[in-house]
């Protein structure tokens, strides 16, 4: 297990990141990103078994991740930069023409790590789920890991796939869901109420289970590798993650409305003072 001190220094920088690229081009998902820093963090720099420098889109005899809800595009770019996929500076050319560091993840630029394109929400779970099966086909013991929105719950894709799972016992795999109870026009609850989640994935035939400190980062490597001891036991697993939209940045904390809204230089300047480089800025 890594360092936790180290990995909250990660976190740190991660966060940096974040609010750089977005501010840099005006655009962007700052507040999503924040709250899943922790996960990212202890997936990539812990938990994942992967190889950052000798990457590969078969990914065979390595875990997988798939980044379902993927307007978090600027967590995900730091953490596989930060890890060793490609260099730092190139998250300079965050959303800008022609980079291969788009707004949402896509595939046909070849960015290192990026193994599918999203965006459209409600996709991930088919495409990992379509991964671990293969991987069962295959006999690589490797784990598919991947990551949702609370409100992408809210398109029924998920639901099928959900429903697939466990219904083909799909156990070499680790959903979680980011839990921040906020989307781009409300909360959930306001939205459309998500109801109890664990028991609705529970009655789906899962393992389910709740980690309510989602932006601890070893309650975040707790529960994570908790759930790879129920692995190979007939049930997919999920985590549902409580995490804060914008944690870390004080005045984007617990607000929706920094789902997709982009800090100006004030802000900016505010943010990087709550979080002091660690690894230097790219």
């Amino acid at each position: 297990m890594a360092d936790v001190a180290q990995l909250k220094k990660v976190c740190t920088q991660v966060r940096r990141d974040i609010v750089r690229m977005v501010h840099a081009v005006n655009s962007g998902h700052p507040g999503g990103s924040l709250g899943c820093t922790e996960y990212f963090v202890a997936l990539y720099f812990d938990v994942l078994k992967h190889q950052p420098r000798n990457w590969n889109m078969n990914g065979a005899g390595e875990d997988l991740f798939f980044l379902s809800n993927g307007h978090i595009s600027p967590v995900y770019y730091s953490a596989l930069a930060r890890s060793g996929y490609f260099d730092a500076k190139e998250m300079a050319s965050f959303r800008k023409l022609n980079s291969r560091l788009q707004g949402h993840p896509t595939t046909h630029e070849g960015l290192e790590g990026v193994r599918i394109a999203s965006g459209s929400l409600g996709q991930g779970m088919s495409v990992a789920i379509g991964a671990a099966v293969t991987k069962k086909l295959n006999k690589d013991n490797s784990i598919v890991y991947s990551l949702h929105g609370d409100g992408e719950l809210q398109e029924g894709q998920i639901w099928e796939a959900a429903m697939y799972a466990a219904g083909k016992k799909i156990d070499n795999y680790i959903a979680t869901v980011d839990f921040n109870g906020q989307q781009i026009d409300g909360s959930t609850e306001q939205v459309l109420p998500l109801g109890s989640l664990k028991a609705k994935f529970e009655a789906f035939g899962w393992e389910v289970l709740e980690n309510n400190a989602g932006n601890d980062i070893e309650k975040v490597l707790e529960y994570l590798n908790k759930a790879k001891t129920l692995l190979g036991k007939g049930k997919p697993v999920m985590i549902l993650m409580k995490t804060e939209m914008g944690h870390g940045v004080d005045f984007m904390m617990g607000s929706h409305k920094w789902h997709g809204v982009a800090p100006n230089d004030e802000q900016l300047a505010k943010a990087l003072a709550q979080n002091e480089e660690t690894l230097g800025d790219y």
